[in-house]
């Protein structure tokens, strides 16, 4: 970071200084957008990049209230949220996690999947505890019905808008991310798969209008993934604490359920029986048979892969715990010997010396032969 002091200078524009310098890169862009909030001629230009667009003036019996929906310009806003997450991301690595796994002393292997893990906890709780509460003071939760009905749902409020454009931007730093932090290419594959499903996931249900079901089905996502990753920094801070593990694989299963379950019913059924069923892109209404079944089709498809990458995973952790019990009970105990009696010779020790009580040696000396 800028406030940050390096012991070692790199050329500049070189591949190394961009690693080690993006969060300050990204920050002096988010510090030009800020001054230009400060000029009227820049002022509708740095409006652009912090506030959501589209927005419209709603009447009311009381007042007018105002809401969005997306378009082009979205993207910006995206842009200008992946560089904040980006700084961010820095904060936590810089210091947060580097100070706790310089006091575990872990291996390269476990220290990627400590900073991975670090970053997915802040992440997961901090959107939780922001999707929940969007969730309660928009009603969702208390009117299951709200998920379809009056669908097309093309006019967003401000929070629901904010929430999905900067989970869009946090899943697009992530892949610059695998870059910067210097991923083991071993891993690479792995966390593209999950970053990608999350943007489809997400893009969908922002695009498609189905931002409140998307809602609900991502408070579920981030609590199950939060256990995970909060075991994983247990574990790692004490090999033997494993008890995490087993709560995340009871919700594991539970959640996939409960995805699938309202997947079905506001897809499937709900939507199915709202009078207006016909393809308009322009208007929002994406509520076609076959829309349907392609959405419902990504969904079980995904949580399908998912639960059998569990089970996968399960087994083999239990194969390898089984192996290491019945190698334990093959081994048998090295038997111990009985101890040997030292024969001492008559006399008396002194220093470690044996000598007579005489003086003379008690040791019989050889004769030579003539």
């Amino acid at each position: 970071m800028a406030f940050r002091r390096r012991t070692k200078s790199y050329p500049l524009f070189s591949q190394e200084f961009v690693i080690h310098n993006h969060a300050d890169i990204g920050f002096c862009l988010v510090l030009c957008v800020l001054i230009g909030l400060m000029f009227e001629v820049t002022a509708k230009t740095a409006f652009l990049f912090i506030l959501p667009q589209y927005n419209i003036s709603v009447p009311t019996a009381d007042s007018e209230t105002v809401h969005y929906h997306y378009g082009p310009k979205d993207l910006v806003t995206i842009l200008f949220y992946v560089f904040i997450t980006v700084i961010l991301h820095a904060v936590v690595q810089e210091y947060i996690l580097d100070k706790i796994s310089k006091r575990l002393h872990l291996s390269k292997v476990k220290h990627s999947k400590f900073n991975e893990s670090g970053q997915l906890v802040v992440f997961h709780l901090s959107s939780v505890i922001w999707c929940l509460y969007v969730v309660v003071t928009e009603g969702y939760l208390t009117n299951l019905r709200s998920l379809w009905e009056d669908y097309p749902h093309v006019y967003l409020s401000f929070q629901v808008k904010f929430f999905y454009l900067c989970q869009l931007a946090y899943w697009l730093h992530s892949l610059p991310e695998l870059y910067f932090q210097k991923v083991r290419k071993e891993e690479i594959p792995r966390q593209l798969q999950y970053i990608c499903l999350y943007l489809l996931h997400i893009a969908g249900a922002y695009l498609l209008n189905l931002s409140r079901l998307g809602l609900i089905l991502l408070l579920l996502q981030y609590s199950t993934e939060f256990l995970f990753h909060m075991a994983r920094l247990l574990y790692f801070a004490d090999e033997n604490n494993e008890r995490l593990f087993n709560a995340w694989a009871a919700a594991f299963g539970v959640t996939r359920l409960f995805i699938l379950t309202l997947a079905v019913l506001a897809i499937g059924f709900g939507l199915a029986r709202v009078e207006n069923q016909a393809f308009d892109p322009e208007k929002g209404n994406f509520n076609t048979l076959p829309c349907r079944l392609g959405v419902l089709l990504l969904v079980c498809v995904a949580q399908a892969w998912l639960m059998w990458r569990f089970i996968h995973s399960q087994l083999r952790h239990w194969r390898e715990y089984w192996k290491e019990q019945s190698a334990k009970r093959r081994v048998p105990a090295a038997p111990r010997l009985p101890a040997r009696p030292i024969k001492r010779e008559p006399g008396y020790h002194e220093n470690g010396v044996l000598k007579a009580e005489n003086g003379t040696s008690p040791r019989t000396k050889k004769l030579k032969s003539p």
